[in-house]
């Protein structure tokens, strides 16, 4: 059971990403998707959710309008399109799962987002 971050890497400032999250051993269906990022020295801050239920979005004021969160229940994935990137948006971003009915919860390992030219 697993959820593997992929997608990061180093873009200059205004270049976009698009980060994956894909589940392995478990499907995401009952699962609400977050997305989190923490930047060097920083704790770590949400970004983005999906529901579970209606693929309803949330998106953090300091990102709203450059993100787009996204599911695809049936490859198990959810992803993350990040546009307009600014160096402030460099962090190890995070795939989190929670169970909307249960007590499951998985986090990936990270991937590195680094934007500078």
């Amino acid at each position: 059971v697993q959820l593997v971050e992929s997608g990061g890497g180093l873009v200059q400032p205004g270049g976009s990403l698009r980060l994956s999250c894909a589940a392995s051993g478990f499907t995401l269906d009952d699962y609400a998707i977050a997305w989190f990022r923490q930047a060097p020295g920083k704790g770590r801050e949400g970004v983005s959710c999906i529901s579970a239920e209606d693929g309803r979005t949330i998106y953090a004021p300091s990102v709203k309008g450059r993100l787009v969160i996204s599911r695809d229940n049936a490859k198990n994935t959810v992803t993350l399109d990040i546009g307009s990137l600014k160096p402030e948006d460099t962090g190890v971003y995070y795939c989190n799962a929670e169970e909307v009915v249960g007590p499951g919860m998985y986090w990936g390992q990270g991937t590195q987002v680094t934007v500078s030219s």
